[in-house]
C-alpha cells in the first residue's frame, strides 16, 4: 500500500475566534444601538462575550442558539446577514475567516501588519468586546504580562476589599463577614448603593462582588454565605489601605503646616470629643455588666471577674456604628407575618390590623419564615441630599417571638404533625423567649376532631415540658390588645439600652436558651442578631446539613420529641456515627440499649429502652419492617 504523502510546511495561524464574521456583524449592531442610545447595546454585548468564548465554528445563526444570550432575534439577524453575504460573495464564500476587503469593525480595525505565513486574502484580527477582562501589557521581550487589578477609589470592589481587610485586623475577628453586615459596613466607602439600583438601572453595587470572586480576590463559602479575602485579595487590600493611610497622613500634615503658618498650636484638644468618649465608655461598661450578668452564677466563688481590655472596644467610628445601636437612635417596631393579614377569613384577619392601627401600634407587614409576630429595633435614618432613596436602616431582632394559634388551627396542626415541628423550629430560631398566643374561639371548640381535654393537655405540655410562655385570649381583639401591651412594654424595656450585633453562626449551639433560664432573666438581652440573618436562618427549604436531616428523621419516630432528638445528636451527630456505634456492640441486646441511658431535657430523664429499641430496629433491620 502506498503511504500517504506527507505535506511539509508551516501551519496557518488559527484566528482567535472561529466565527469572525458573526462577531463583526454583532459588533456593528452593538455600535449602532449605542449611537442611538438604545439598551439593546447591552444585549449585543452579552452575545459578543458568549461568541468569543465559543471555540467551534458555526455554520449559520440557527446553530448559535445553543450559546448563552443568543435568542431568536439575534439568530435571525445573523441568518439574514449570512444570506446577504452569500448573495454578494457566492455560495462557496468562506465564513470562518474575515476577508481583508471587508469593512473594518468599529471595535478594532484589521491590521495590515500580518505575518508572512498568513494568507493574503484573509485577516485574523477579530473585534474585541468591551470590558470583562484585564488589559494585557506587552513587555520588551515580547511576552504579555497581566496588569494587576486595583479597584478605583469609592467603587464597590474598593469598599468591599477595604472593609474585609479592616474587619480582619480587629481583635477577635471571625475572619469573614456575612452579606448583610458587609453591605452595611462597606456602604460608607462606596458612592453607589449596595441594595438600591440607580435610577433607570437594574443592578446595584453588590453585583461587583461576583467580579472579585472571579478575579480570585474574594471567596464565598457556606450557607448563609460567608465572604473573606484570599491571599491575592489580602495583598490588594493592604495596598489600598496603605494608600488610604498615606492620603490621610498627607492631609494631616497639610492641616498641621497650615496651623503652624497661622501661628496656632499644632494640637487642639476637643473637650466635646472627650465627653462623647466618656459617654460611650460608660455605655460600654454598662453593656459589659449586663452581658456578664447571666454568667455570674457560673463563676466560681473567689475568682476574679474577667478583664476587658479597653483597646478591644475602641475601633473606628464606622466600625462602632455598624457594631451597635445607641439609645435614641432606633425604634421598636412590631413585625407581622403577611399570612396573618391575607388568606383564609379576610374579614377576621383585617380585624387584627384595624385593632393595631386603632391602638396606635407601629407595625410592619413582612414575610416571617418562623413565627407570626416579633419585634425589631430599627435604626432611625435620615434621607441623604442628592440621593433618591434613604440609607438602608439596620434592624436587630429582639428576643421575643410569638406563634399565634386558634383552637381549630391547633387541632389541625396536632393531627398533621405541624405542631411538634413548629415548636422545634421556634426553639432553634435563635430567639430566647418564644411565646404561644392561643385563641379560644368561643363555641368553635365544640366542632373539633380532637377532644378538648387533648387540646388542653397539649397547651399545658407546651408550657411545662417545652418551657414556652403561653398566653390565652378569647378572640382577635384580645390578641391585638396583648400585642399592643407587649410593644409598649418592650419600648420601655429597651429605651435606654445599647443594642449590640451578634452572629447566630458563631453560637456554639443554635438551640434556644429557654432551658438555661433565659426567660427568667431580669435584664433584656442586648446581644441581638440582624433580621436578615434571623429570617434566612429560619428558612424551611434552605440547604440542610447531614445533622439537620438526621434530626428530622428522628423526629418522625413516634415518641421522639425535639429535646430527645437533640440529646441523641449530641452523642451521634450523623447516621454514619450511629451505625458505627452499633457495629462496635457485641450483642443485639447491647445494641438495643445503646441509646437508653442518654439524658434529655431539663429534668435529665433517660430516653429509655423502648425508644432505643425502636431506633435500632429502624436503622439496622434488613428488609422491610414488620
Amino acid at each position: 500500500m502506498q503511504s500517504e504523502e506527507v505535506r511539509l510546511g508551516r501551519k496557518r495561524p488559527v484566528p482567535s475566534c472561529p466565527n469572525p464574521l458573526f462577531l463583526q456583524w454583532l459588533t456593528e449592531k452593538r455600535d449602532q444601538a449605542r449611537a442611538r442610545g438604545l439598551k439593546a447595546q447591552y444585549v449585543y454585548q452579552k452575545a459578543i462575550n458568549s461568541l468569543q468564548k465559543y471555540p467551534l465554528p458555526l455554520k449559520n445563526g440557527k446553530e448559535a442558539k445553543i450559546l448563552q444570550n443568543f435568542g431568536d432575534g439575534i439568530c435571525k439577524i445573523l441568518d439574514e446577514r449570512l444570506e446577504k453575504y452569500y448573495r454578494e460573495n457566492g455560495a462557496s464564500a468562506p465564513i470562518h475567516f474575515l476577508p481583508c476587503n471587508a469593512e473594518p469593525c468599529s471595535a478594532e480595525p484589521c491590521s495590515s501588519n500580518l505575518p508572512s505565513t498568513q494568507p493574503s486574502s484573509y485577516c485574523s484580527n477579530i473585534p474585541a468586546a468591551e470590558g470583562g477582562r484585564d488589559m494585557n501589557r506587552t513587555e520588551d521581550d515580547g511576552t504579555k504580562k497581566r496588569r494587576e487589578y486595583v479597584p478605583q477609589k469609592r467603587s464597590a470592589g474598593y469598599a468591599v476589599l477595604l472593609t474585609l481587610y479592616r474587619h480582619s485586623q480587629m481583635p477577635g475577628s471571625k475572619g469573614f463577614m456575612f452579606k448583610n453586615e458587609l453591605q452595611i459596613e462597606a456602604q460608607s466607602l462606596c458612592d453607589k448603593s449596595f441594595t438600591v439600583p440607580d435610577l433607570g438601572r437594574k443592578y446595584t453595587a453588590w453585583s461587583s462582588v461576583s467580579a472579585l470572586i472571579q478575579k480570585n480576590l474574594l471567596q464565598k463559602a457556606y450557607s448563609p454565605a460567608r465572604y473573606s479575602l484570599t491571599e491575592l485579595g489580602l495583598a490588594v487590600a493592604e495596598k489600598l489601605e496603605s494608600e488610604e493611610r498615606g492620603r490621610d497622613g498627607g492631609q494631616e500634615e497639610e492641616k498641621k503646616s497650615e496651623a503652624e503658618d497661622l501661628g496656632d498650636e499644632p494640637f487642639v484638644i476637643d473637650l466635646t470629643l472627650d465627653e462623647g468618649r466618656e459617654h460611650r465608655e460608660g455605655e460600654n461598661s454598662c453593656f459589659l455588666r449586663d452581658w456578664s450578668c447571666t454568667a455570674v452564677s457560673e463563676t466560681p466563688a473567689g475568682s476574679a471577674a474577667p478583664d476587658f481590655d479597653h483597646s478591644e472596644k475602641c475601633h473606628s467610628s464606622e466600625t462602632e456604628r455598624a457594631a451597635y445601636l445607641l439609645p435614641g437612635t432606633y425604634d421598636i417596631v412590631l413585625c407581622v407575618d403577611f399570612l396573618e393579614t391575607t388568606g383564609g377569613s379576610a374579614l377576621r384577619k383585617q380585624e387584627l390590623v384595624k385593632e393595631l392601627q386603632r391602638n396606635g401600634v407601629a407595625f410592619d407587614i413582612r414575610k416571617l419564615n418562623v413565627g407570626d409576630f416579633l419585634w425589631v429595633a430599627r435604626e432611625k435614618v435620615a434621607p441623604v441630599p442628592g440621593q433618591l432613596h434613604p440609607p438602608v436602616p439596620k434592624e436587630l431582632v429582639l428576643d421575643y417571638i410569638i406563634e399565634r394559634k386558634r383552637i381549630d388551627d391547633l387541632c389541625g396542626s396536632i393531627i398533621d404533625g405541624r405542631f411538634r415541628e413548629q415548636k422545634f423550629r421556634l426553639k432553634r430560631c435563635g430567639l430566647h423567649k418564644p411565646i404561644y398566643l392561643v385563641e379560644q374561639c368561643g363555641s368553635a371548640a365544640a366542632h373539633l376532631s380532637l377532644p378538648e381535654s387533648t387540646l388542653q393537655q397539649a397547651i399545658v405540655n407546651t408550657q411545662v415540658v417545652d418551657n414556652f410562655f403561653v398566653k390565652r385570649v378569647q378572640d382577635v381583639k384580645e390578641s391585638a390588645a396583648y400585642l399592643t401591651v407587649m410593644t409598649r412594654y418592650l419600648q420601655k424595656l429597651y429605651q435606654n439600652r445599647t443594642l449590640y450585633f451578634r452572629s447566630r453562626e458563631l453560637e456554639r449551639d443554635g438551640e434556644c436558651g429557654v432551658e438555661k433560664g433565659g426567660r427568667e432573666s431580669e435584664n433584656p438581652c442586648c446581644l441581638l442578631m440582624s433580621f436578615t440573618e434571623f429570617n434566612y436562618g429560619a428558612l424551611k427549604s434552605k440547604c440542610q446539613t447531614v445533622r439537620e436531616v438526621f434530626a428530622r428523621q428522628l423526629m418522625q419516630i413516634s415518641g421522639i420529641s425535639g429535646d430527645k432528638a437533640a440529646a441523641i445528636l449530641k452523642h451521634y451527630s450523623t447516621v454514619s456515627s450511629l451505625l458505627n456505634a452499633y457495629s462496635q456492640c457485641s450483642t443485639d441486646a447491647e445494641r438495643e440499649k445503646l441509646l437508653s441511658s442518654i439524658k434529655y431535657g431539663r429534668l435529665k430523664r433517660n430516653i429509655g429502652p423502648a425508644l432505643s429499641r425502636t431506633v435500632y430496629q429502624l436503622y439496622c433491620t434488613v428488609g422491610p419492617l414488620s
